[in-house]
C-alpha cells in the first residue's frame, strides 16, 4: 500500500476558535467540512503525513523538505500562543523522496531552511487532524517556481517512496484559493477570483487533475491563488489512480476562498496518468503561441536562442522587418517568462542603438544572461520561454500619483541620480501605490526620501 488517501484543505488562522473568538463561526461551513476530512483521514490509519504548504520554505529553483528529527510552532503570531505543536518527522521517508525527487532531474532536498519552525499552512491541518486522533509522523514540503509538470512529478514521487517504503501514507495539500474575492476583503477584487475558485473547485469536485495541471498562469496571478501547486502534487501522488473524489465544502466569506475536498484512490487506471497529457497540452499551446508572435517578439526569441545555443550575438539583423522597427529609435524591455514565472527582465529607458530592432536583439540577450536576480538562460528551457516587448514612449515628468494610471502607465522614480522603474499592466499590481512602492524599491529609494516621479506609455508586443 502507497497513498491510502488525499485531502485538500485551506489554512485561515481566524478558523480556529482560539484566533477567530466567535469570528470563525462566519465559516461554520469549513470548519464542519475540515472535521469530516480529518476524520476520513483518522480512518485511513496512516503511518505518515505528507503535507504540502505555501507557507513552508519556498524557493523558485528548489523544492525545500523540512530537515532534522522534528520540529514545532505555536499560533503565537496570530495571539494564540498557547495553541502549540510538535511533531516527528519521517526521516526515512523523506531521504526516499528526495533520491526518487533528485533521480527524476527535480532539484530538491533539504538545504537553505530559513525558519525551523512549523508554519501555520502547516498546522492548521495539524490542529484538526489531532483532534481526530491523527498524530503520526509527517513531511513537511515546500511549494516552488517550478512547472506543473513537476509538482506533478514529486507527487509521483512521494508515492513511489510510500510503495517503496511500504508505508500507508495520507498526502495534506493546504492551500488557500483566490485571494481576490471582494472589494472589502483584505487583498481586493479582481474579476479572476470567482472565476478561478469556480474552476478549481469544479476540477476538485470531479477529480479533474489534468485541469489542475492546465490552468493558464497570469489568469493564476490575477486570481492571486494561493494552493494550487499544492494541489498539483496531490494529483502527482494519485498518478494512475482511479479516485473518488468529493468536495466538502466552499466558502469566500471573508474575500478568501476556502476548499475541503478529499480523494480516495479506487484502483489503477491508466487513463489518468497525465504527465504526458500536459505535456501535449503544454506543447500544443506553446507551439500555437509561437506561430501567433509578431515580427517584434520573434527576433527576441531568435536573438536570445541564437546567444543561447551558439555563445554568439545575431551577427545581422532578419531581413524585412517592418520600418518602425528599423527606422525608429525608443527604449525597449524585453521579459522572459518560464512556468508563469518571471525568468528575466532587462531593459532601457531611452534608446541606445541605432534602431529598435537593434535595441530588441540586445536587450533580450540581457534579459537572458545578465538579469542578476535569476542565472542565465539554460538551452533546454528556450522551448518553454516566452517572451514579451515593450516599446517605451518618452517620459514625461508629473507632479502627483494621481496622474498615473497603473494599466496606462509605467512609472519612473527617481531621488538624487538613482531610479526605479515599473512597466504597466502587469499582473498583480493592481493601484498606483504598489507601482510607486516597487519602482522606489528598485531604485534604492528609502520611503524617507524626496522622489520626482515620471510617466511613460508602451506599446507592449506578446
Amino acid at each position: 500500500m502507497s497513498i491510502c488517501g488525499a485531502v485538500i484543505v485551506p489554512h485561515p488562522p481566524i478558523l480556529l476558535p482560539e484566533i477567530g473568538r466567535g469570528q470563525e463561526r462566519k465559516i461554520e461551513a469549513t470548519a464542519a467540512a475540515y472535521r469530516t476530512a480529518a476524520r476520513a483521514v483518522a480512518d485511513w490509519q496512516p503511518e505518515t503525513l505528507v503535507i504540502t504548504s505555501p507557507h513552508a520554505t519556498l524557493y523558485a529553483d528548489y523544492f525545500h523538505i523540512s530537515p532534522g528529527k522534528g520540529a514545532s510552532g505555536s499560533m503565537a503570531a496570530f495571539g494564540a500562543p498557547g495553541v502549540r505543536f510538535s511533531v516527528k518527522y519521517d526521516a526515512a521517508m523523506r531521504e526516499t523522496l528526495i533520491h526518487l525527487a533528485q533521480k527524476k532531474g527535480l532539484q530538491t532536498g533539504t538545504l537553505g531552511e530559513r525558519d525551523p519552525h512549523l508554519d501555520h499552512g502547516t498546522m492548521i491541518p495539524l490542529y484538526f487532524l489531532r483532534e481526530a486522533g491523527v498524530k503520526c509522523p509527517i513531511v513537511r514540503i515546500g511549494l516552488s517556481g517550478f512547472s506543473p509538470l513537476e509538482h506533478y512529478q514529486l507527487g509521483q514521487c512521494i508515492a513511489g517512496a510510500a510503495e517503496s517504503l511500504h508505508r500507508r501514507v495520507a498526502v495534506i495539500a493546504s492551500g488557500d484559493l483566490s485571494h481576490k474575492l471582494k472589494d472589502d476583503g483584505p487583498y481586493g477584487f479582481a474579476a479572476e477570483g470567482p472565476v478561478f475558485d469556480k474552476q478549481v473547485t469544479e476540477a476538485m469536485a470531479s477529480g479533474d487533475f489534468l485541469r489542475m495541471l492546465t490552468f493558464d498562469p497570469s489568469f493564476c496571478n490575477r486570481a492571486a491563488e494561493c494552493g494550487l501547486r499544492s494541489f498539483q502534487i496531490l494529483a502527482g501522488t494519485l498518478d494512475g489512480q482511479a479516485v473518488q473524489s468529493r468536495l466538502y465544502s466552499y466558502e469566500g466569506t471573508f474575500g478568501v476562498g476556502y476548499a475541503v475536498a478529499v480523494f480516495v484512490p479506487t484502483g489503477p487506471d491508466e487513463s489518468r496518468c497525465f504527465a504526458e497529457q500536459y505535456r501535449a497540452v503544454e506543447q500544443q499551446r506553446l507551439a500555437h503561441q509561437k506561430s501567433a508572435e509578431d515580427p517584434w517578439v520573434r527576433l527576441a526569441r531568435l536573438s536570445l536562442e541564437t546567444y543561447v545555443r551558439t555563445g554568439k550575438r545575431l551577427a545581422s539583423l532578419p531581413a524585412a522587418l517592418p520600418q518602425e522597427m528599423t527606422n525608429q529609435r525608443a527604449g525597449v524591455f524585453v521579459s522572459l517568462h518560464l512556468c508563469g514565472q518571471l525568468r528575466g527582465c532587462i531593459g532601457t529607458v531611452g534608446p541606445t542603438t541605432s534602431s529598435i530592432a537593434e535595441e530588441i536583439a540586445r536587450n533580450a540577450v540581457s534579459a537572458g544572461t545578465q538579469d542578476p536576480r535569476f542565472p542565465a538562460v539554460r538551452p533546454e528551457e528556450l522551448d518553454r520561454i516566452e517572451y514579451s516587448v515593450d516599446v517605451l514612449g518618452p517620459a514625461e515628468p508629473i507632479s502627483s500619483p494621481s496622474e498615473l494610471d497603473v494599466k496606462r502607465y509605467g512609472v519612473i522614480v527617481s531621488c538624487n541620480g538613482r531610479c526605479g522603474l515599473l512597466l504597466p499592466n502587469l499582473d498583480g499590481i493592481d493601484t498606483v501605490e504598489e507601482q510607486i512602492d516597487i519602482a522606489r524599491k528598485k531604485g534604492g529609494i528609502s520611503p524617507r526620501e524626496p522622489y520626482t516621479l515620471e510617466r511613460f506609455e508602451v506599446v507592449r508586443h506578446t
